[in-house]
Order: structure tokens, then sequence, then C-alpha cells
């Protein structure tokens, strides 16, 4: 069995409650409060500066120039792929690329991001993956099954694009060659090291879970 796929089994549990929050659900439905969107949009501006930054040492850490290459581009989509939709929708509500960019991290969009930097920074290349994987891959799983549970979902005026982008082929195929590659870099490895890597993937997607329930809620710092 390979690590992906029992990493999909033991992650189950929390993917599962991250669908059903009412933050992902809401955009589903098409009716998401619009200040809980505003602000998961700025919040994920600046979270996608920094896992931008994920992807370059990606390229950093591999041993070959194809995979260099993959990253490269993983990088440039992410810069000017996921991060000119949130532009775009920035302009729709007045918001300046000025003030996305000095958007001030929640305590939880902080500490998520520099647990992944510290991984990718002291760990191998196979750890920073497993870090960063389940925010991709949480995403074309969550933007599937918005478009397959609610008919209509991709032509909502507001979240129409977003469900769009996350469910997509395109999209999907570079969460498909994130996971490949892990698969490849742990096979026979020992258990040991299959333990941090499960530690990693569970960790992140315990925090992408915090982060969705942040920008439903709040979350700013409290002083």
């Amino acid at each position: 069995m390979k690590i992906t796929e029992v990493l999909f089994e033991k992650v189950k549990e929390i993917w599962d409650k991250t669908h059903q929050h009412p933050f992902v659900v809401g955009m589903g439905k098409g009716d998401l409060p619009v200040e809980s969107f505003i602000r998961y949009m700025k919040q994920d501006y600046v979270f996608l500066i920094d896992y931008s930054k994920l992807f370059a040492l990606g390229a950093v850490k591999a041993k070959d120039i194809e995979t260099m290459a993959a990253f490269a581009k993983l990088l440039d989509e992410t810069l000017h792929g996921e991060m000119d939709l949130h532009r775009q929708y920035a302009e729709r509500f007045g918001i300046t690329n000025q003030q996305l960019e000095e958007t001030k991290p929640t305590p939880i969009n902080l500490a998520y991001t520099r647990y992944m930097l510290n991984v990718a920074q002291n760990g191998s290349l196979e750890e920073l993956i497993s870090a960063l994987l389940p925010c991709m891959w949480s995403y074309w799983e969550i933007g599937k099954m918005l478009a397959e549970k609610y008919p209509g979902s991709t032509d909502h005026p507001l979240y129409g694009e977003w469900i769009k982008m996350y469910s997509s082929s395109e999209f999907g195929s570079l969460a498909t060659w994130l996971i490949d590659l892990l698969d490849q870099l742990v096979d026979g490895k020992p258990e040991r090291e299959l333990q941090v890597i499960e530690e990693h993937f569970l960790t992140t997607s315990r925090f992408e879970y915090l982060f969705w329930d942040m920008v439903y809620q709040g979350g700013e710092w409290p002083v």
C-alpha cells in the first residue's frame, strides 16, 4: 500500500469534518456571508506568500532537473494562478494589492505557515512535501466535492470561480504530481521515517481545519 493511500485513510476523519465546515458548505450553497469570504481571501493571500516559498525550497532540495522544474512550475502557478484569483476577488471588493500584501496574519495562519517553513528548512524533501500536501490535496477534494454535491455552484456569481479553479483537472494534476512524488521518495524508507511523514501530514491537515474555522469565526490577536 502506498504511503499516500495510508495517509488518505488516516486523515479521513479530519477531512470529513473540514468538508462539513459551515464555511466550506456555505460556498457550495452560495449563502456564505461575504465578510467571511473577504476575511478568508485576505488571510489566504498572505498564507500563499509563505506557501510559495515552500515550492522554492522544494526546488532547492530536489535531486534532479525535472523535479526542480516541476517545483518551479508550482511556484509560478501559485504566484500567478491562485494569487491572481485572490487579486481579482479583492478588486471586486475595492481592496488594493498593497492592502492584500499588508494583511497581518492571524495566530492560526502564522502558526501554520511557520510550522511548514520549519519542516521545509530543516527536513528532507519528503518531509517538506508531507507538510505542504494537505493544503493542495484537500483543496482539490473540497473543490470536487462542492462541484458534485451542489449543482450550479460553479456558476455562483461570487463563489463559482473559486470552486471552478479548485475542482479543475489542471489544479488536480498539480496535487497528483506531489502525491506521486511523495510515494516515490518514501519507498523503502524505515518505519520511523514514515511516522515522521505521517505526523507532518496529520498536523497540517488539522491546521487546514483550523484555518477554515478561523476565517469563519474570526480569530484575530486578542490585543
